[in-house]
């Protein structure tokens, strides 16, 4: 036997059980919104000792619920949880109770109202249909005129579905101030996300479950964290040597090009801002949102929060007071708050290559909307952290 190499070997195993000792926690979370809970709330369940950083002096990322005058004001813009998976539906309903709000926005064009998503009431007030086949043979009529037999960027998408009328007076004015790019410079796919029907349904969801968590998304996720340790106003990237140095892994969900100090370039994002504001009336629009469809207004919708639970506080009263925030798109520049990817050709090949650097990454997962570059929903956000969660845990 080699003397020599067997105590080698010894030290080493030896060396490695300390350092293994050293760690304080299994997983750093850089982030506390839904897929850092998620994976905080599984890893725990398994006996993990997890920690959760968060920049922001609160939890919840982007889905954070702040209260004021009792009303549960999203903070980062309107979300509403809806979903078809049933995995999803019933691991999150174990964290919160649903009411069952249904999102029925409502368009503004220049005084205007017209019924979202786009339906049979919406095709009465603009051509004064009656049946599906009358609303069918306009929007024919219309796709035949423009000719389109293969949609190739956003705007032919949206006349393709429901004509020229609908396109210019509710889609057309609204995308562009969304995404701060003329709509023949937007990939087709966006407009998918709406529902188009020949039917008097104005779910704008077509999902099986849906709802607002009573009590709010904030409330949630403290649910889902329980007894974790949270580090709130922690900037990962201030004292990133020594936060990775306390676990063996890190959960990342953040920006991916930021982890990467932007060294193959900047991702884009679509940021947002938001106007909000109490206002002395019990009622000021009637609806949860209105969507303002003109070019010329500059906010792309006016949220009032209040109608997410039914202009009632938390006993069921109803509230003398409301909030409104008006929202503003806004191209996204360094140091903004990076919302949603700009999933187009050029961006989904830069993360291509931050994906290659990613995978070369030791004790890292990325993770969520920025950490994949993803437009995800909250329930795909929720799928995909519990099936990490099967993979890693």
């Amino acid at each position: 036997m080699d003397i020599g190499r067997y105590l080698d070997n010894i030290d080493k195993k030896f060396t490695r059980k300390d350092k293994t000792k050293m760690k304080q926690y299994d997983y750093l979370i850089v982030g506390s919104g839904l897929y850092g809970a998620v994976f905080a709330q599984q890893a725990t369940a398994k006996g993990k000792k997890v920690l959760v950083i968060d920049k922001r002096p609160n939890i919840a990322g982007n889905i954070y619920t702040e209260d004021i005058e009792k009303i549960h004001v999203h903070k980062y813009g309107a979300h509403i949880f809806h979903t078809n998976n049933k995995k999803v539906w019933n691991y999150i309903t174990k964290f919160a109770e649903f009411n069952r709000f249904t999102n029925s926005p409502v368009a503004n064009y220049k005084g205007e109202l017209y019924s979202l998503p786009f339906n049979m009431y919406t095709f009465n007030k603009m051509w004064g249909v009656i049946t599906p086949q009358e609303a069918a043979d306009k929007i024919e009529e219309q796709k035949k005129e423009a000719g389109i037999t293969e949609p190739k960027n956003l705007e032919e998408q949206a006349i393709s579905l429901v004509g020229t009328d609908i396109y210019e007076k509710l889609i057309k004015g609204y995308t562009e101030k969304q995404w701060g790019r003329p709509c023949t410079e937007l990939p087709s796919f966006i407009i998918k996300r709406l529902p188009v029907r020949l039917t008097f349904d104005n779910n704008y969801f077509n999902a099986l479950y849906q709802g607002i968590p009573v009590g709010g998304y904030t409330k949630m996720i403290a649910n889902m964290l329980g007894d974790v340790e949270v580090r709130l106003n922690t900037d990962y990237f201030e004292h990133k040597e020594e936060l990775d140095a306390l676990a063996e892994k890190v959960i990342y969900t953040g920006p991916i090009d930021a982890y990467f100090d932007y060294k193959l370039g900047e991702l884009e994002y679509r940021s947002v801002r938001f106007e909000t504001e109490v206002l002395d009336t019990d009622n000021y629009q009637g609806n949860a949102a209105v969507n303002y469809t003109d070019v010329e207004t500059p906010w792309t919708r006016i949220i009032e929060h209040k109608w997410f639970e039914f202009g009632k506080d938390e006993e069921g009263k109803d509230l003398p007071k409301t909030v409104i925030s008006r929202e503003y798109s806004s191209e996204w520049k360094l140091g903004d708050e990076p919302y949603y990817p700009v999933n187009d050709e050029k961006n989904g090949k830069l993360y291509e290559e931050y994906k290659k650097l990613a995978e070369k990454e030791e004790n890292i997962i990325f993770g969520g909307r920025l950490g994949e570059y993803k437009y995800y929903d909250m329930d795909a956000v929720i799928a995909a952290a519990l099936d990490m969660c099967e993979k890693e845990l």
